[in-house]
């Protein structure tokens, strides 16, 4: 059962808990002291979100075991009992706020927060349409703030915007892709699903898109204009920006993203646009 587990906690969802990195990279401020209360705070949030996953999937064992893929879930199929799932997820969701509240109390609450948020969006808001987005993309959001409060890092309004917007496009390219995946039996794991629309998720898309990059490039060029060095590095890094956000967009329309973290883990090309986008932002905030 410890393998089953620890399935359930989804190791491969921790990958996002990487934006607590975020802010404090953003600077160019990697000290060994930040670094370590980075650290904390995304096993921190790999607690909580871990956490959340179990309570999500408690209170969705029926539905999730009419889904062809979550069915299979630890506590879906039945390898992990309901009454450790309960015991297990109850700890992780109370020990992770409690572990970032140590490294300092602002990111204790960001985590709470988290917590509270999400726990809310799986008793009842997942159902409510947009909501139900703008919750799931406020955890992307949340990670980067936990991140930032635990280092007492600033954290540039544009940066704020293009977290949020591109939050929102990760979260609505999901749901684009469930609806695509499901059809007309999108409905019956997902009741928000009932009030979008191939075409309206497709629009919203686009919006948040576009507010990503717009968003993105005043954040590039107010921190370029801080930067010492002779080429415009920052103002470059939007070229595998735009190509990344582009990328995933194409395989969304392909049927793919249900999973954006198999997406990101497993598509070439968006990791390539990935590795060339932190290649010159880092030659933009280390090699000034």
């Amino acid at each position: 059962m410890i393998g089953a587990v620890v399935r359930e906690a989804r190791p491969k969802q921790w990958l996002k808990n990487v934006l607590v990195f975020a802010a404090p990279a953003a600077l160019g401020d990697l000290s060994t002291d930040l670094v370590a209360r980075s650290l904390i705070v995304f096993v921190a949030f790999c607690m909580t979100a871990s956490g959340t996953y179990y309570w999500n999937d408690i209170k969705d064992v029926e539905a999730d075991r009419a889904h062809p893929a979550k069915r299979n879930r630890p506590i879906a199929s039945g390898a992990v009992p309901l009454g450790v799932a309960r015991v297990i997820g109850t700890l992780l969701l109370l020990g992770g706020p409690l572990l970032a509240f140590a490294v300092r109390p602002e990111a204790g609450g960001v985590v709470g927060l988290y917590a509270v948020l999400t726990v809310g969006y799986s008793v009842s808001w997942k159902h409510i349409a947009l909501l139900d987005l703008a919750l799931v993309a406020s955890g992307f959001v949340l990670r980067a703030m936990a991140g930032a409060a635990g280092t007492d890092t600033h954290m540039s309004s544009w940066f704020v915007m293009c977290t949020s917007f591109g939050s929102f496009f990760i979260v609505a390219g999901k749901r684009f892709a469930e609806l695509l995946e499901m059809g007309d039996n999108a409905t019956v794991t997902r009741r928000s699903l009932s009030a979008y629309s191939v075409p309206y998720l497709r629009q919203l898309l686009s919006v948040s898109c576009t507010a990503t990059v717009v968003s993105y490039c005043l954040w590039a060029f107010e921190n370029g204009e801080s930067a010492s060095g002779a080429l415009p590095w920052h103002g470059l890094s939007i070229v595998p920006m735009v190509l990344a956000l582009l990328r995933y967009m194409m395989v969304l329309e392909q049927g793919g993203g249900g999973a954006p973290e198999e997406v990101f883990t497993k598509d070439r090309s968006l990791q390539l646009y990935g590795l060339a986008w932190v290649a010159v932002y880092a030659l933009g905030v280390y090699g000034a």
